[in-house]
């Protein structure tokens, strides 16, 4: 049996990965419980359709939580900020209490449409609740 080479490409079950650089890609796999986000102590968020996004390029990112826009609970404010991603597409960012909070991609890349309609929230600006909520 060889070793693997620096260039080969591993099966992942659901990954998607980046056309252009099939060592870029995710997983998005659905949170199986329910979430609460919290920025200080407002609630911005209650579900039980999560997604956790796991995402590996040139390093193994954080993962990520994204929760549904019906679920957002309280204000969001759009900022006059965008960046691009080439697995997900072009994202704009939102900030609550005058703190960037959350981010997400009103129209996707193609194979990543499961993200239309989803927010993204920073984890340094917020705190999550995840389980058998009340």
């Amino acid at each position: 049996m060889s070793s693997p080479k620096k260039n080969d490409i591993f099966p992942i079950e659901g990954a998607i990965r980046n056309p252009d650089n099939p060592h870029h890609f995710m997983v998005l796999k659905q949170v199986k419980h329910a979430v609460e986000i919290y920025h200080g102590d407002v609630l911005l968020a209650k579900t039980s359709k999560a997604l956790r996004v796991v995402e590996i390029g040139k390093s193994i990112y954080d993962p990520v939580l994204y929760i549904p826009k019906n679920d957002i609970v309280a204000p969001l404010k759009k900022l006059n900020k965008q960046s691009h991603c080439p697995l997900k597409g072009i994202a704009s960012y939102f900030e609550h209490g005058g703190e960037e909070i959350a981010w997400s991609y009103a129209d996707p890349l193609d194979f990543a449409t499961e993200l239309a309609d989803y927010y993204g929230f920073l984890t340094s600006n917020i705190w999550i609740r995840e389980g058998k909520l009340n």
